[in-house]
């Protein structure tokens, strides 16, 4: 029984679902090995068909020396130095006569900006004139070419004894010509290839990321032979005679209804595949555009735009990893000899380029000492990142929580200087900008320390913009990394989410920063697993220590009491009886005796200290809600 539902469709996928390469007859060409690439929109007349360049005025093809022509109406031949497709322009060189004849009215080329045609009068000579500039390729012994300017104010006595002989219309021998159509620069530019693809409404110029092989500084597009779709053929011929026999031995004992169900079954399970590839295309072009308004909207912000190829090269290739995250990888590049850079390639599988739109959007419009400068940013297609000054000592996590025999380089007073200055970036977030900016990822990992261990804070991957005026944000999912999140990001119960969220993320930061450990340490016993309540306890009892590079001194006990006071003061888990950035400041730049003990934020600690059972203060502030 025959299933015309099954018939062709099934013959056309087995025929084509294996297929990976295809044939590409505009394969880029070259006259010999040292001569430039030909590629759209030029094409060599015997190697590549008529479609594989834009119109016959960019057809070259090669003499019998292998050297590439190019053969302009009205005008002289021209040898082909060179072709620069990201910036449009064709090098070339006069090898017909010594007076090259150009016309560019019925060409693709036009002249550059401020260069001109006629610029050279060529003269024959009787006599020499030093100050002219002596043609060689026609002078003899009895008289000597010289071209002149057409800008030289020459005394007319002096050329009696001359005959003029001709205009010489562009350079003597060689000149550079741009090409304004079809504009692939932009494209090119960005490592792709362009191309051009005729339609029913006319020709539309294509930019595609089409593979290329990499042989020495050959690059080739990736090409099917002959043979290998002669091979490709009999495989399909032998997978159709093999489903032909399975499908006949199927049908002698299958409901003879099977395929009128079978049938409409596939065709409507077809039609759901179709409509989610265009649903998802539909996304991702919005995703796209959406992106691309925003920088428009953000381009006076300074932050220079890379293109992918820029990213490329300023990392060497992508050759020097300095850390992986779960947004994208980081590597070193340099944009000259003394200006280094790190370059964070953010991974396409994570958000729809919010973290990216998050990043630009706030960090571009920041310039303090304390927090990461953005240099640029790299938006080509899906292919995304962005472009920090580098600093060298790498982040703070990497210098606090040393392992083994390893000691800290930071001393006491270093260890203060850098809380200082995290707490001065984050003051400045939150009131310095013109809009408040709130970080929600405050953790050692993102404070990055320069040569001279001056932290600036990084990572604005999950920062919200809002109002100075407005004090509390409304937040559709929580945000941050375990053991730094305020409890009123997890829970409405704590209390509304504000600025003062990254007052105790600052708060944890501290506590670590004192006791050189992680403040969740899975490595202890588990009665002890928090090591903020730890500390409290252990600072009510007047038990605090100094493991700051084991100094046991006044001062290093001093300023050990003072970060882990404000550290505790920050980590209270009603927002309200946290300090703001700006009081957290004015501690910490205070030498810490009149500090008075915070309450305990662990209520249900039984601490032996009066003082630790004192009841927290819950005061109960309306606060309006920004939506997001």
């Amino acid at each position: 029984m025959t299933h015309p539902m099954l018939g062709a469709p099934a013959i056309l996928f087995i025929l084509f679902s294996g297929i990976s390469v295809r044939a590409d007859d505009c394969t880029p060409s070259r006259c010999s090995l040292d001569g430039p690439e030909v590629r759209f929109p030029f094409r060599l007349k015997s190697r590549q068909p008529q479609h594989c360049g834009y119109n016959p005025g960019f057809d070259l093809y090669c003499n019998e020396q292998n050297e590439t022509l190019l053969a302009l109406p009205f005008s002289d031949k021209f040898k082909v130095l060179g072709i620069y497709y990201d910036l449009q322009e064709i090098s070339l060189y006069s090898t017909t006569s010594c007076y090259p004849q150009l016309n560019l009215s019925a060409s693709s080329f036009r002249l550059s900006p401020g260069y001109d045609l006629e610029s050279y009068t060529m003269f024959k000579c009787s006599t020499s004139h030093l100050r002219l500039s002596e043609y060689n390729c026609q002078s003899t012994s009895t008289y000597t070419i010289y071209a002149v300017p057409s800008y030289y104010i020459l005394d007319p006595f002096s050329l009696v004894s001359c005959t003029k002989l001709s205009k010489v219309y562009g350079a003597l021998t060689s000149l550079r010509l741009p090409w304004f159509e079809p504009a692939c620069g932009s494209c090119e530019s960005r490592g792709k290839t362009c191309s051009m693809k005729n339609n029913i409404r006319g020709p539309e110029l294509l930019c595609d990321n089409q593979p290329m092989e990499k042989n020495g500084n050959v690059h080739k597009r990736l090409s099917v032979s002959g043979e290998q779709v002669i091979h490709f053929l009999r495989l399909r011929i032998n997978n159709l005679k093999l489903f032909k026999t399975r499908y006949q031995e199927c049908t002698q004992v299958a409901d003879p209804f099977a395929g009128e169900i079978l049938g409409p079954f596939l065709f409507v399970v077809t039609l759901a595949c179709l409509y989610r590839l265009y649903a998802s295309t539909r996304a991702n072009k919005e995703h796209q555009m959406k992106i691309e308004s925003f920088l428009e909207d953000y381009k006076d912000l300074k932050p220079t735009r890379f293109s992918y190829a820029n990213i490329r090269k300023i990392t060497d290739e992508f050759s020097e990893k300095l850390g992986e995250g779960g947004y994208g990888i980081v590597y070193k590049g340099n944009i000259s000899s003394e200006i280094y850079v790190a370059v964070k390639v953010l991974n396409n599988s994570h958000g729809n380029g919010e973290e990216f739109v998050n990043e630009v959007g706030t960090i571009g419009r920041i310039h303090h000492v304390n927090v990461v400068r953005l240099v640029g940013y790299c938006a080509d297609g899906f292919r995304r990142a962005l472009v920090y000054e580098f600093l060298p000592n790498d982040s703070l996590e990497k210098l606090l929580f040393l392992e083994g025999p390893k000691r800290s380089p930071l001393g006491r007073q270093k260890i203060q200087d850098i809380a200082l200055g995290v707490a001065k970036g984050i003051e400045y977030l939150h009131h310095g900008c013109d809009q408040q900016i709130l970080h929600f990822d405050i953790k050692p990992n993102n404070i990055l320390l320069d040569h001279n261990f001056n932290p600036k804070i990084c990572d604005f991957g999950l920062a919200k913009l809002c109002s100075k005026e407005q004090s509390a944000v409304s937040i559709t999912a929580a945000r941050g990394t375990m053991g730094y999140i305020a409890p009123e990001v997890l829970s409405r119960a704590f209390g509304r989410v504000s600025n003062k969220s990254d007052v105790y993320s600052f708060g944890m930061l501290l506590l670590e920063m004192v006791g050189g450990r992680k403040n969740v340490d899975r490595s202890v016993d588990t009665s002890q697993v928090h090591f903020s309540q730890l500390t409290y306890n252990r600072l009510s009892r007047q038990e605090i220590s100094v493991s700051i590079e084991e100094e046991d001194d006044d001062e290093s006990k001093n300023i050990v009491r003072k970060l882990t006071i404000v550290g505790l003061w920050c980590i209270q888990w009603n927002p309200s009886d946290r300090p703001s950035m700006k009081s957290v400041v004015q501690m910490l730049e205070a030498d810490g005796s009149n500090l008075t003990m915070p309450p305990n934020p662990f209520p249900a600690t039984n601490a032996p200290n009066p003082i630790a059972r004192m009841p927290g203060r819950h005061h109960h502030i309306e606060l309006e809600i920004i939506s997001e």
